[in-house]
C-alpha cells in the first residue's frame, strides 16, 4: 500500500474513533443533566439536535469508507453473493418491524420538543418487540448483518470492525442508562436475553415478555 493509502487508513481511523467517542459522550446522562442544569430551555431541542448531528457528521466518514474500495480483500460470488445479499435485505426487512414498535416521535426528539419536555431521562416506556424476546439490540444485530455482508476493501473492514467494536461498548454504555431506568426489570431481562447475536437456547416466550412488562410497570407506579 501506497504512503497516501495508510494516510487514509489513519484518518479513517481516527475518524470514527472521534466519532463515537462524541457520540457516545452526547449520549451519557452525565452531559445530559450538566446541558439541562446549565441550559434547561435547551433540553427541548436536545434529542432532535443530537440525531440531526449525528447523522451529518457520519456522512463524511462513510464517505471515506466506502469511496474508494481499492485494494479490495475479498467479494462474494455466486450462491454467497446471493446469500449475504438476502441476509442484508432481511435485516433492512427487520430494521422496518422495528420501526413499528418504538415510539419514533419520541426517538427522533419531536416529541420533547412538542412538548417542551426538560426532562433528562427518556420518555419511553420499557417495551419489548418480538425482536426484543430474542436479542436486546436488535438493531444492531442488524446493523452487524448490514456491515459483514458487504464486499470488504481495507477501508470497509476496518469500518466494520470499528463499528462491531462500537456495538459492544455503546450496548454496554446503553445498558446502563437503561439500568437507572428501569432497575431490578431490566438485570433480569438482561440475565435471560442475549444482548447482540440472539441464541436459541436464550429467548422469552410473549407470556414471559407480558410478565416483564407488567412488573416494570407495577414498578413505575410504585415509584411514582
Amino acid at each position: 500500500m501506497t504512503e497516501s493509502g495508510w494516510r487514509d487508513i489513519a484518518l479513517l481511523s481516527l475518524s470514527w474513533i472521534a466519532y463515537f467517542t462524541l457520540h457516545s459522550a452526547l449520549a451519557s446522562l452525565l452531559v445530559k443533566r450538566w446541558v439541562a442544569a446549565a441550559w434547561p430551555n435547551l433540553m427541548p431541542y436536545y434529542r432532535l439536535t443530537f440525531n440531526i448531528l449525528a447523522s451529518l457528521l457520519l456522512l463524511p466518514i462513510l464517505w471515506l469508507s466506502y469511496n474508494d474500495p481499492e485494494p479490495m480483500l475479498w467479494q462474494w460470488q455466486g450462491i454467497a453473493a446471493w446469500l449475504a445479499n438476502g441476509l442484508a435485505l432481511a435485516a433492512i426487512f427487520g430494521f422496518w418491524l422495528t420501526f413499528k414498535s418504538y415510539d419514533m416521535q419520541e426517538f427522533l426528539g419531536l416529541r420533547q420538543l412538542q412538548s417542551h419536555v426538560r426532562k433528562v431521562e427518556d420518555q419511553e416506556h420499557f417495551h419489548l418487540s418480538p425482536f426484543h424476546r430474542h436479542v436486546r439490540h436488535p438493531w444492531y444485530f442488524f446493523g452487524l448483518i448490514l456491515v459483514w455482508t458487504r464486499d470488504m476493501s481495507l477501508t470497509t473492514l476496518l469500518t466494520s470492525a470499528i463499528i462491531t467494536l462500537y456495538f459492544i461498548v455503546g450496548s454496554y454504555l446503553e445498558e446502563k442508562k437503561l439500568l437507572v431506568y428501569h432497575g431490578e426489570t431490566y438485570r433480569r431481562y438482561m440475565a435471560r436475553v442475549p444482548g447482540l447475536i440472539p441464541l436459541p437456547w436464550k429467548s422469552l416466550s410473549s407470556e414471559e415478555g407480558e410478565s416483564f412488562l407488567a412488573e416494570n410497570k407495577g414498578h413505575k407506579t410504585e415509584s411514582s
